[in-house]
């Protein structure tokens, strides 16, 4: 359901990208498919650095539907962006999607925070982030980093995905499915 971007994948991601539902939200915005192949390679050059983490999401085909990535890393912490094609959307991509990539991140990369800064009008990733069992607002206990996304206008709302908290979900989702076979 992820694998590492690769530059093949750039023409079908870029028309689910320029999608009105989805453009306003992407971080990392294009605005011809040239600029989008150039911005996707030097995605692929920062993460070789080291600098950041991003994966194409792809549907049960292989086929590829969005992207998530790890942007900022600092001190085992980074910022999450995912986006989804519009035709995926609600189809159940998004959560699969998260709970790999944070696997992959909390166990073989040794992330311990994930943050999302979510802008308040954004609905639809707003209620995405609140079905996820291990997400936490962050808006009071992580106060510093509100702020600092904040600055003088409050736009986003801050999310925070500990690396114990997924942990604990992983568990509690493991034993639930060794209750159901042995039932």
């Amino acid at each position: 359901m992820i694998k590492k971007r690769e530059l093949t994948d750039c023409h079908k991601l870029y028309e689910l990208m320029i999608d009105p539902a989805v453009f306003p939200f992407v971080r990392q915005k294009a605005n011809s498919y040239e600029e989008f192949l150039f911005l996707t390679k030097q995605t692929i050059e920062a993460e070789e650095r080291g600098e950041l983490v991003s994966r194409t999401i792809v549907d049960e085909w292989g086929n590829p539907i969005g992207t998530i990535n790890l942007f900022d890393i600092n001190h085992q912490a980074g910022f999450l962006g995912t986006w989804l094609g519009k035709p995926y959307h609600g189809k159940g991509f998004n959560q699969v999607a998260k709970d790999l990539f944070f696997n992959e991140l909390f166990y073989e990369l040794n992330i311990s925070s994930v943050f999302m800064k979510i802008r308040k009008e954004n609905v639809r990733s707003i209620n995405a982030a609140l079905k996820l069992p291990y997400v936490s607002i962050g808006n009071e206990t992580r106060k510093d980093i509100f702020e600092k996304i904040n600055h003088d206008t409050v736009i986003y709302d801050l999310f925070q995905i500990e690396k114990d908290q997924f942990t604990l979900y992983q568990y509690r989702n493991q034993t639930q499915q060794s209750e159901l076979k042995e039932a």
